[in-house]
């Protein structure tokens, strides 16, 4: 019973940053725009939640400058792809090359190795766990109400955002636009505009997946600190299929991947090689793919992604 216990709240601690950065790239791809720089936006959201909380000790002012970090990031790849009708595939890979790169290199002066890195600074000024009276000591899902504050923020984002997208006048926008955006401009909707705010509040989200990763989960920074957790978030939108309330499903069956293979090598299991525990988060993304897929072939049905994601629109002139 323990041991279920502490598995629960294992996997929900892993998962919110994917559930953070999975709703973020659901807006925006129900707009129309493809974002494949999310491994980039994680790594600039992790550095500069984590330099800003190490120079600081301010956690407030640490999740502020993730999500400003994360919206100028972000809107690179707006103005690239909304003013600029580039390629949204090619800005989104040149994003996180640029992200990962810029993050590391920054970063080097906070890592472990570094003179100018302590812990235990750090552990002053971190999201701490905090139990909610009572409710913690619930048997088996006591552990859902033992987390830190943007775990919580998480359990009511997954259903605001599922109301905003489906039950809303904005969300209905969003919808139409990202399914026929010169349909959507006839009705008096802002294409442009539209596009750019999701694209960027969006990237916001992502990144604030991210600085939960440096500021909670695994608290400190490193080189590669997402470690592939941008590319399983891509997936991830599409296990979904871009709706907000199954985010969580494919965020708990990744996240729980993960707690298992932090639990086996933490426990030291050595009859399985370290390195095939280290690659079954990304395992498991390429087979949830594949059963996607068959799953499209055998049905008929298509995934619901929007009609026009990853196609620039061209306001026709009047």
């Amino acid at each position: 019973m323990d041991t279920l216990t502490l598995t629960i709240g294992a996997i929900l601690f892993s998962a919110t940053s994917l559930i953070y950065a999975t709703i973020g790239e659901i807006l925006t791809e129900r707009s129309g725009i493809l974002n494949l720089g999310l491994e980039g936006l994680m790594m600039m959201g992790a550095l500069s939640g984590f330099a800003v909380c190490y120079h600081t000790g301010s956690l407030f002012l640490s999740v502020l400058a993730a999500l400003i970090v994360g919206a100028m990031v972000a809107s690179i790849h707006a103005f690239l792809t909304i003013t600029m009708k580039a390629s949204q595939v090619v800005s989104g890979l040149s994003l996180t090359i640029f992200g990962v790169g810029l993050a590391n290199f920054l970063g080097a002066r906070l890592g472990p190795e570094s003179n100018s890195f302590q812990l235990t600074g750090l552990e002053a000024a971190r999201f701490l766990q905090i139990p909610i009276p009572f409710l913690h000591e619930i048997p088996i899902i006591g552990p859902v109400f033992h987390q830190d504050l943007l775990t919580y923020f998480v359990y009511f984002l997954i259903p605001l955002s599922w109301f905003f997208v489906y039950k809303t006048k904005y969300g209905l926008e969003l919808q139409a636009v990202g399914e026929n955006p010169r349909t959507a401009e006839a009705m008096g909707i802002n294409v442009i505009r539209t596009r750019y705010i999701y694209t960027i509040v969006g990237g916001m989200l992502v990144s604030l997946g991210g600085a939960h990763l440096t500021l909670s989960y695994m608290s400190g920074w490193n080189e590669n600190k997402t470690d592939g957790r941008g590319w399983i978030v891509i997936a991830l939108v599409i296990f979904a299929m871009w709706d907000p309330k199954k985010a969580i499903l494919g965020a708990l069956l990744f996240g729980g991947i993960s707690a298992l293979q932090l639990s086996l090598q933490a426990g030291g299991v050595t009859f399985i090689p370290a390195s095939f525990l280290d690659m079954m988060p990304y395992l498991a993304t390429v087979m949830v793919l594949v059963c996607l897929t068959l799953w499209e072939i055998i049905s008929k049905r298509k995934f619901g992604a929007p009609a026009s994601l990853g196609v620039n629109f061209m306001r026709e002139e009047k």
